[in-house]
This record gives C-alpha cells, structure tokens and sequence, in this order.
C-alpha cells in the first residue's frame, strides 16, 4: 500500500471510516439521508427535535474534540419535523491546530454512513456594504483563503476523482427550494459569496478590503474544508451564514467571540424555521 494514504498509526483513511462507521450506525442504525451542521450559537435548533439517540465526538473513532465555545461536539439524530435528520452540533476548525484531514473527517464519516444531502451552517462577519447584522445569506460560491485544502495528498478513488470540478459546489436545486421557503416565511435570506479564512486572528480592515474586492460578500473560519471534502464525495451541498457582525473597517469598534455568539442568538428563530421546512422538502 502507497506510504502516502497512511496515517501515523498506519491506518488508510477507508478503514478509519470504516472503524467511524461501525460506531455510528451501531448507534443510529440506518444514517438519515439529510445532515445539518449548527455553527457558532446555533445550537437551538435541537430544541425543536424529538432525539432520538446522541453521541459525543470523543466516542467515535478518529473524531477530534471541538475546543471552541458554543461548539459542543456531538453528534444527534431525531425527528425536526416530519423527518429524521442527523445535526453535528458543532465542528472543527482548522485554527484549532487539526489538519485539514481531520476537519473534515466527521463529514467523510458521515456521508461515508450515507448521509447525501448537507446543510451547512456558520457565523459570519459581514463585507458586503449592504450586509447587517442578524441577517442570513445563502452561500453562491466561496474563495478559499485558508492556505490549504482537505484534498492535498494522495487521492482515494473510493471518495472521488483526483481533480473535483468546483464550478457547482452549492447545489443550485437546493439553493433555489431554500430561497422559495425563505419568500413563504417572509424571512430575508440575501445571497452571496463565502470567503473562508483560517484564522483564529480576526481579519485586518486592509485584508477586508482586499477581500472584498476580490468579490467575497461574508467571511469566515470554517464552511470551505467540508464543502471541498463533501464535494469530492459528490454529495448536495447548501450552506448558510449568519451574519453575526460586521468585518474589520466595515463596522465601527472590536470584534470578539461573544458578541458572535450573542448575534447568533438573534438569528436563531428564522434560521430554525428555514432548515426545518428545507428537511422537509427535501425529503419529499
């Protein structure tokens, strides 16, 4: 076997999905189709479930600890709705000092499982001159700014080709069932591009403008790894940011986690709204 695809315990990534597997559908059972991930003070919507069983990530195989405030890593599955649904209350980062390999490990797991559909969701410093805080945007496209990218280093045919076409990363079904839920609600849901950055410093006002012009609308430190991962796998992807603050020399004053944190609070009920009527027609 090729060096390159083993880790340092000597394992390929296949048998530690497989290993991941085993753990979770002898949990679960069978893996709901559609996968949600709550970011940064997302994590009321599990409110609105009927759970069925839970996991933490430390019980599963090759899952790393999320170490960030208001990412409580666990797995859940459960009714939202009509329909059964699995939700990572939490994520990795790549700023937390894990490589790209094990950001998005969860995700390959996962989708390994059979999950096919992926609701992606974070928090988000606004760029866009137009953007407020508390609003939602649905993610078109994203510029990876991180520096890397999950897919460096030996391909496993067994997850996707060795050169991902990028052009329709955001499923464009999904995005346009999401924006036709979003118009029923009456809940604003702007539209735009997705620069995702690794931090954990938050940006410069001069690499904000920067950003901007290169045509990024929102940014932040997470989304871009799992999209790329998810994508490679050929799975359907959407993906929502809440607009938490706006980014440096945008708005006037500091940023900090909290108020991120606080912000994500008062997105909660329309973002709640929004994913429980998307579980359903995707369902459909």
């Amino acid at each position: 076997m090729n060096k390159r695809i083993l880790d340092r315990g000597g394992h390929s990534v296949i048998e530690k999905l497989e290993q991941a597997k085993k753990v979770i559908l002898g949990k679960f059972g069978e893996m709901p189709k559609t996968l949600i991930t709550l970011g940064s003070g997302l994590g009321s919507l599990l409110e609105k479930m009927k759970i069925e069983a839970e996991i933490d990530f430390s019980q599963i195989p090759h899952f790393k600890s999320a170490t960030v405030a208001g990412h409580f890593g666990k797995l859940v599955v459960g009714k939202l709705g009509t329909q059964r649904v699995a939700c990572l209350k939490g994520r990795l980062h790549y700023y937390e000092g894990y490589s790209m390999d094990e950001v998005v490990f969860p995700f390959r797991a996962l989708a390994w499982c059979g999950a096919q559909t992926f609701f992606l969701s974070n928090a988000a410093g606004g760029i866009h001159p137009d953007m407020k805080p508390g609003e939602l945007m649905l993610i078109t496209d994203h510029i990876n700014v991180m520096g890397n990218n999950p897919l460096i280093g030996a391909n496993h045919e067994k997850l996707g080709t060795r050169f991902p076409d990028m052009t329709q990363v955001y499923s464009i079904e999904l995005r346009t069932k999401l924006l036709e839920i979003a118009d029923r609600q009456g809940v604003k849901l702007r539209q735009g591009i997705y620069a995702g950055v690794h931090g954990p410093s938050y940006e410069t006002p001069a690499e904000v403008n920067m950003l901007r012009r290169l045509g990024a609308d929102a940014i932040g430190m997470s989304t871009v790894p799992e999209a790329i991962a998810l994508n490679h796998m050929g799975k359907k992807i959407v993906a929502v940011s809440c607009i938490t603050n706006l980014a440096a020399g945008v708005g006037e004053g500091t940023l900090n986690h909290e108020e991120v944190l606080s912000a994500a609070k008062h997105i909660q009920e329309s973002f709640s709204l929004l994913v429980e009527e998307f579980c359903n027609v995707v369902s459909e």
